[in-house]
């Protein structure tokens, strides 16, 4: 089977019913919570790998500059959410990330820089303010937000890798399609 073949909304929907399937509250600590907690939720798995693949479309130094303003401001949101502090919206941020970002990739949105990287950052401050307030108060906050960062990190390099390296003749249709299912996805959590 050719990979152009490869139904990625069937995919999508046998994964659906990990969507919000996070660490309960109270368990998470130290690096490795961190680093495993971004995989356990196909909300944030979607969000990150778009935000790689949608980096590659906008092209040029947005490459890496959306994904590492979006680590950077989930960290932000979530020394926020550690604090205590309440951001309303969180989950429909969340939700509503995934949704515009699937669309930015169906569109081929190749919005200016800076516009690119403040969309980036709004959403990653959902994302980070509600894994920030998941970290007990007793763990280790900053090794837990390392391994969270890094997995967040490789999330964006996946799709980035999988924008890269699709074939010519099928990228922009493949993407086009990966766009499409996230997007499908994001509203579908919407129901959630």
């Amino acid at each position: 089977m050719k990979f152009k073949e490869i139904n990625l909304s069937a995919y999508i929907f046998l994964l659906f019913p990990m969507l919000f399937m996070h660490p309960e509250m109270g368990q998470a600590s130290g690096f490795w919570h961190g680093f495993s907690h971004p995989l356990t939720g196909l909300d944030h798995v979607l969000a990150m790998l778009a935000i790689g693949i949608w980096a590659v479309q906008v092209g040029g130094k947005a490459i890496w500059a959306i994904p590492l303003s979006f680590v950077g401001m989930m960290i932000v949101g979530g020394i926020i959410g550690m604090s205590g502090v309440k951001i309303p919206y969180v989950e429909t941020g969340i939700v509503m990330s995934v949704m515009v970002l699937g669309v930015l990739i169906v569109a081929s949105a190749r919005l200016p820089l800076l516009a690119g990287m403040l969309i980036a950052g709004i959403f990653a401050l959902f994302h980070g303010h509600s894994h920030g307030t998941e970290i007990p108060e007793t763990a280790m906050g900053i090794t837990y937000s390392i391994g969270f960062a890094m997995s967040t990190l490789l999330l964006h390099l996946s799709g980035i890798g999988l924008a890269l390296f699709a074939g010519k003749k099928i990228k922009v249709q493949l993407l086009r399609y990966v766009g499409a299912s996230i997007a499908v996805a994001g509203i579908l959590m919407l129901f959630v």
